[in-house]
């Protein structure tokens, strides 16, 4: 079976682009709906989309740039040092920040600047690194651990 293509998806340019048919199994078709918490159902794509967000963060630069943007907004000439990767790599993750709309520039004579597109993805990082100072806490009171046991063994 078949998913109705999709209508008015335009390519670059302004050109439209006709979608092609998705083909779906009965397996999942039947998967179109998870359920939350609350016991609600949740759509699935809601799920693919917040990975595809997540995947976005999946990326050290992108990470650095996000927390150098939460501070205020930067030149591209200013993140480089503080990133630290070559230009033309600064670049590819501000593209791909800018497509999933996490980022957004705007210019100043030939200064391209660069800001959050939503104050919460500040929040998110505070809270990312609140967790991972938690775990790498616990990690570091596990290797003590191990190195007392291992003195105490001789």
């Amino acid at each position: 079976m078949t998913a109705p293509a999709s209508a008015g998806i335009q390519g670059p340019g302004g050109a439209a682009v006709r979608a092609e048919p998705v083909r779906t199994s009965a397996r999942d078709r039947g998967r179109r709906q998870c359920h939350g918490r609350e016991g609600a159902a949740v759509s699935a794509p809601l799920y693919q989309l917040k990975a595809e967000f997540f995947k976005t963060l999946g990326h050290p630069s992108r990470i650095r740039v996000l927390e150098l943007l939460s501070e205020r907004e930067h030149s591209v000439a200013e993140m480089l040092p503080e990133v630290g990767i070559e230009p033309a790599h600064l670049s590819q993750q501000l593209a791909v920040l800018r497509r999933a709309n996490l980022v957004t520039a705007r210019k100043e004579g030939s200064t391209v600047y660069y800001s959050l597109t939503h104050p919460g993805l500040a929040d998110l990082l505070a809270v990312a690194r609140s967790i991972l100072t938690g775990v790498l806490s616990g990690q570091a009171e596990l290797l003590e651990d191990l190195r007392a046991s291992a003195r105490e063994r001789g």
